[in-house]
């Protein structure tokens, strides 16, 4: 994960894990076909990690303080998350079959929308807008402290969500 979500960029090369593992090539081909497949296999781990602290969040509060505990108090993960897709073509493909699932369980909190197009052009939105403003976040390019930050995500779930 580490050598996915630098702060400059993904260095991933076979070697480069191999070697940050201390493991030979040959460990490496015994779990993953390719460099491509790890790449996968990591962004998964991470989405996956993810969408569990999301699940379990009770209230919108809960759910963004869990998502900025998990993507930016460990900072790796959340390049990993948001900004290596930008960087890595294979994770182009991944993180658009991760997006409905991120946007599917934000649309099943939206109860308070009774039209389920309406509710899941709201999903849709918000979870857009949330990958924009963490993606800043991380990337030192949002000035607010962290209260300001979950603080303004959690007023644009609940503005949002509540103005229907």
């Amino acid at each position: 994960m580490t050598l996915l979500g630098r702060a400059e960029g993904p260095a991933l090369t076979v070697r480069a894990v191999c070697r940050a593992a201390e493991l030979t090539e040959r460990y490496f081909y015994e779990s993953f076909s390719d460099r491509d497949t790890f790449v996968r296999a990591v962004y998964d781990d991470v989405c996956a990690r993810a969408m569990s602290a999301l699940t379990t969040a009770a209230t919108p509060r809960d759910a963004v303080e869990r998502f900025v505990a998990l993507m930016v108090d460990d900072p790796t993960r959340g390049r990993v998350l948001l900004l290596a897709p930008e960087s890595e073509p294979v994770l182009t493909r991944s993180g658009a079959e991760w997006m409905p699932n991120f946007i599917g369980l934000l649309q099943r909190k939206l109860t308070r929308i009774a039209d389920p197009v309406r509710q899941a052009m709201v999903a849709t939105s918000l979870i857009g807008a949330l990958t924009a403003l963490f993606s800043a976040y991380l990337d030192d390019r949002l000035p607010a402290s962290r209260e300001q930050f979950i603080d303004y995500c959690v007023d644009m779930l609940v503005g949002r969500a509540g103005s229907f």
